[in-house]
């Protein structure tokens, strides 16, 4: 799904599904923030309209109106700011796969010395220093120039008290860095994909000590161990999260790092692709 707003294009998702025989129901999830739930999508003579409130926005209700045209759907969405919208959405690809791909050779994406093979996606204030990738404030996210579909990727981070973060891959979905250790899982705390996929414990350590992701992404089945501990096994992510670069999930994407939140840090980044068939 996109909405196109003031010429740009705002990657978006939406769900409807049935709940019962009589009525539908969904997600959406837009700009920024996780997936919120639609309670009743109404339609009638091949329209639908539904209305939810806002996540993070300040303002009124998001009213979406829409209908089928061919193969896509199309329509209006009022946002909180009150500005009316246009927007389009096709199905999304499913993604299946072979899941016992053959691998090529790992890629060390952060060379420890600068920011060669990243790119921000605003005004830097990214800065390597003894070997160790950090946004000193926040600003902008920083995007690998490559694009990749299925991999394999290690990472490690180190969190400030409070910190929040995050990792998305192919640019789409963000795994959730954050300061929790100690607290109850949640799509939306550490480990979690967020606002979809909930990690089965919380395996976050301590504010400022170093971490590690070791991500298994094929097609939309992602894999997480966190500091040495599954977390999230073979789970399907249903679509792309708030912040994504873009909505094109049948296409290759960036590693994008999130540094538009709390200062953060990172080191030994390190990607394996699955080969081409």
């Amino acid at each position: 799904m996109v909405i196109t707003k003031d010429g740009k294009e705002v990657p978006s998702w939406l769900e409807i599904r049935h709940s019962g025989n009589d009525f539908l129901v969904g997600r959406f999830v837009g700009s920024g923030g996780s997936a919120r739930p639609i309670s009743e999508i109404k339609f009638n003579d091949g329209k639908f309209s539904f209305s939810i409130p806002p996540q993070w926005e300040k303002g009124s209700n998001l009213e979406f109106e829409g209908q089928r045209d061919g193969e896509n759907l199309k329509g209006t969405v009022r946002l909180a700011d009150g500005k009316t919208y246009p927007w389009i959405a096709s199905l999304a690809p499913t993604l299946h796969r072979n899941m016992n791909p053959k691998w090529e050779n790992s890629i060390t994406l952060f060379n420890g010395k600068d920011l060669t093979g990243w790119h921000a996606t605003g005004e830097n204030q990214w800065v390597v220093e003894e070997g160790i990738l950090k946004n000193p404030k926040p600003k902008s996210n920083l995007v690998t120039n490559d694009k990749f579909m299925d991999f394999k990727l290690h990472i490690e981070f180190r969190c400030p008290k409070n910190g929040n973060s995050g990792v998305y891959l192919r640019g789409r979905y963000e795994l959730q860095i954050t300061d929790n250790q100690g607290m109850e899982p949640s799509d939306v705390l550490f480990g979690g994909i967020y606002g979809f996929l909930e990690p089965n414990q919380m395996a976050a350590k301590g504010a400022g000590e170093w971490q590690s992701y070791d991500v298994t992404l094929i097609g939309r089945r992602v894999t997480i161990v966190a500091n040495g501990i599954a977390i999230i096994t073979d789970q399907t992510i249903p679509g792309i999260t708030g912040g994504a670069l873009d909505s094109r999930e049948g296409e290759p994407g960036p590693i994008m790092l999130q540094g538009d939140h709390e200062p953060i840090e990172f080191r030994n980044i390190v990607i394996t692709p699955a080969l081409d068939k």
